[in-house]
């Protein structure tokens, strides 16, 4: 069985696993969604593949019970989908669920040989009880979509009270903690590309992450909460989106460039 011949693999909206999602940055990538119920986070960026987020909190708390996301898992097992990673992402902000740590040790004891990482936009790594749920991680990947306040605002667009220095003082604390591989994740498009990357550069130097992935919104903006598009990589939509502008391939290849040279970090882009 492949991924092409059962999609409701790919896009099921009854199961907190997902996937596997055939990632460009992370292989084979089987979601974990410890949200589930709405779309929930701190942001509500412009771009989202969730499409506007149905609550923007910081409500710290479990979402889902533990024992609903293993039985999910050892559901999945058994079709023996081939994976290179586990990821925690899906509705939402996953660091808000206040179990997050519990997870993570109840998916490591039933596939252990598998590396598990994060999507996150780190707003939360004000809580110690999130950093050290996410120092039992392989990877964790954070999102810097800004490199001024007036940017952050309007791309990200925050719950009232999180800005950008105190995201990037959040996130250089926990690098240095974290003995996994740390990313970044950037979303260039027309709303922050014509903005002074020799900013971005600095703020990437600040953090010295191991490396940095450009990306571009190639998946629509929903008009309403579709839960499948937590992975929907196929661009099967049977609803209203919204198609956002990308950057180009040459566009890609002078920002990857460039940022190479002001950092000296490694830097892949989509493109």
């Amino acid at each position: 069985m492949n991924m092409q011949d059962s999609p409701s693999l790919l896009c099921t909206n009854e199961k907190r696993v997902y996937g596997p999602v055939n990632s460009w940055r992370l292989g084979q990538s089987l979601g974990i969604d410890p949200i589930f119920t709405k779309s929930t986070c701190s942001y509500n960026c412009i771009y989202c593949q969730l499409g506007s987020i149905q609550d923007i909190t910081n409500n710290y708390k479990i979402y889902v019970p533990t024992d609903e996301i293993i039985k999910d898992l050892q559901e999945f097992l058994p079709l023996k989908q081939p994976l290179d990673i586990i990821t925690y992402s899906g509705s939402g902000e996953p660091t808000l669920a206040a179990n997050l740590g519990e997870v993570i040790r109840e998916v490591r004891g039933v596939v252990p040989d598998i590396p598990q990482c994060i999507l996150t936009n780190a707003t939360m790594l004000h809580n110690s009880s999130v950093v050290e749920d996410l120092n039992q991680l392989d990877r964790v990947i954070v999102k810097l979509d800004a490199w001024d306040e007036e940017m952050f605002q309007r791309v990200n667009r925050p719950i009232a009270g999180v800005t950008l220095m105190d995201l990037v003082d959040g996130i250089c604390h926990f690098r240095q903690q974290f003995k996994g591989t740390l990313e970044v994740q950037t979303m260039i498009f027309s709303t922050n590309i014509k903005q002074d990357l020799e900013a971005f550069a600095q703020l990437l130097i600040r953090i010295s992450p191991d490396l940095v992935q450009l990306n571009t919104p190639k998946r629509p903006y929903p008009m309403s909460w579709h839960r499948e598009n937590r992975g929907n990589h196929q661009g099967i939509f049977n609803y209203e989106v919204r198609q956002l502008k990308t950057i180009t391939k040459e566009q890609a290849t002078i920002i990857t460039q460039h940022l190479k040279e002001l950092t000296s970090l490694e830097i892949i882009s989509i493109r």
